[in-house]
């Protein structure tokens, strides 16, 4: 019974939540009125190029991908025998040092991003922006991974392949996969490490970007402008 009531105040709250959140629906678009298709068209593709933008941005800096936990790239899951016996052996510099590297060369490449999401972007059709508008909470995400993940490998990969020379990745994987291919009886690894690292960043990319959808389709205060508001509270009165 004592649960029972702990829950009520609970349950309280989250209906009071979502109602609020169709009273500022209601009240954003009766404030602004019913967007126009090419209101919505421009609200959608501003707010796409200001998510992937940031995302871009975000994971370019330094520590990036090394401090971000969610998309910090270890070590290749056929490698991960080679991290565990080097540091079991005294050779735990070398392998946080190859951990490091992997993720500068992550952020070098994510640089090269943007371009290619602008250009996704500004060849959306209509129809495109309306089911991205009113469709799953990770439908733009998804759009961008069908239209813009070849391109961003073919961007990323020379980028990284420079990146993993100039910060010694390439020498540290080496040093370590040749340090564990000399262990008695062990399988060989291949020391080539750009395809693995190149897919991670691309990973990484769009774990960033689902999450700043998520931001400005649930979160009001992300809705900078005053076409995102319109646009964006026809979404919370229209949402699946």
């Amino acid at each position: 019974m004592k649960k029972a009531f702990l829950l009520i105040p609970f349950l309280f709250i989250l209906l009071s939540s979502c109602d609020t959140l169709n009273q500022v629906a209601q009240t954003t678009i009766q404030q602004y009125g019913t967007p126009t298709t090419f209101e919505i068209n421009n609200g959608l593709k501003q707010a796409l190029e200001i998510g992937t933008g940031k995302s871009s941005d975000q994971l370019s800096a330094v520590n990036g991908f090394f401090g971000n936990a969610a998309i910090k790239i270890l070590f290749p899951p056929e490698a991960q025998k080679v991290e565990q016996t080097l540091r079991s052996i005294g050779l735990g510099k070398l392998a946080d040092n190859v951990i490091l590297s992997l993720n500068r060369a992550a952020e070098d490449a994510a640089v090269q991003a943007k371009p290619i999401f602008v250009n996704a972007i500004k060849q959306m059709t209509l129809t495109d922006v309306t089911n991205i508008l009113l469709g799953s909470r990770d439908a733009a995400t998804q759009y961008f991974k069908r239209t813009t993940t070849l391109q961003l490998s073919a961007k990323f990969k020379p980028v990284i392949q420079n990146s993993l020379n100039k910060v010694g990745a390439t020498k540290y994987y080496t040093e370590a996969a040749s340090a564990y291919n000399k262990i008695p009886l062990v399988s060989k690894i291949n020391p080539d490490i750009s395809d693995y690292v190149t897919q991670k960043a691309i990973d990484g990319l769009f774990v960033e970007i689902a999450k700043e959808e998520l931001n400005i389709r649930q979160n009001l205060s992300a809705r900078t402008t005053p076409l995102l508001q319109k646009v964006f509270g026809y979404y919370d009165k229209n949402k699946k």
